[in-house]
């Protein structure tokens, strides 16, 4: 699969990494590559319990710091506009099920796909990640929500495990790990799986994939194993 040239995405494992606030860690990051002074944010898969206003004060919040301005999407009356002319866009994490579901309902995935394939800055946290990839089908969440669909935006070549988790060795656990899940998903499906651990970041742009942040990922094929990837450009 050949990237779009004009894909400009960035796809966070998390927003927020332990002992620091709401994108603390990558705000400054985040600035420079969507380089924009408005964003629309999407926050269908708001954690349970929460408003989509009460959601929206994060970003607003994290990104008003560096004189950035934050809507909801849910504020606008017609979710396709606000898609088709925002500046930027920032899909939040939570649920993907619910994520996906929502979106299939308004039927703006297609709207999103143009855009972004039209050049519009796009960044993903958790959830809004895992949408960048093939399929949702490699997300840690549970299916509380049925979508009509497990495809997600296809933008990059693979499917993404944000939150990956390495095995603890000191772990008395005796269930599945993280790495034994994903290769139950390569027993039935073809895609390559990229676990993606928190504090790191993928970057698109002019064509390459780039691996940025504090640690390495780990790559999935399917009837192969497992491989490190160091921080940098990553060839698919």
């Amino acid at each position: 699969m050949k990237l779009n040239q004009n894909y400009k995405i960035l796809a966070a494992s998390t927003s927020t990494v332990f002992g620091s606030g709401y994108l603390d860690y990558i705000i400054e990051d985040a600035v420079d590559f969507l380089q924009t002074d408005e964003i629309l944010f999407v926050p269908y898969a708001r954690p349970s319990g929460i408003s989509y206003d009460e959601y929206t004060e994060a970003p607003r919040k994290a990104f008003g710091q560096k004189n950035i301005s934050v809507k909801g999407i849910h504020e606008f009356s017609n979710p396709k506009d606000a898609i088709q002319n925002a500046k930027a866009i920032f899909v939040g994490g939570g649920n993907t099920f619910l994520l996906l579901k929502t979106l299939y309902e308004l039927d703006v995935m297609e709207t999103l796909k143009q855009v972004v394939a039209d050049g519009i800055h796009y960044m993903g946290s958790s959830a809004g990640s895992n949408l960048t990839g093939m399929t949702v089908g490699t997300t840690n969440d549970m299916p509380i929500v049925y979508p009509p669909s497990f495809e997600a935006l296809g933008f990059l070549p693979f499917n993404i495990n944000p939150h990956y988790l390495d095995p603890d060795p000191d772990s008395t656990h005796k269930g599945e790990t993280r790495e034994t899940r994903i290769k139950e998903f390569h027993k039935f499906n073809s895609q390559p799986v990229l676990g993606l651990r928190e504090g790191s970041w993928l970057e698109i742009e002019n064509g390459k994939i780039e691996l940025k942040g504090n640690h390495t990922a780990r790559l999935f094929r399917a009837n192969e194993e497992a491989v490190e990837l160091n921080n940098g450009i990553l060839d698919f």
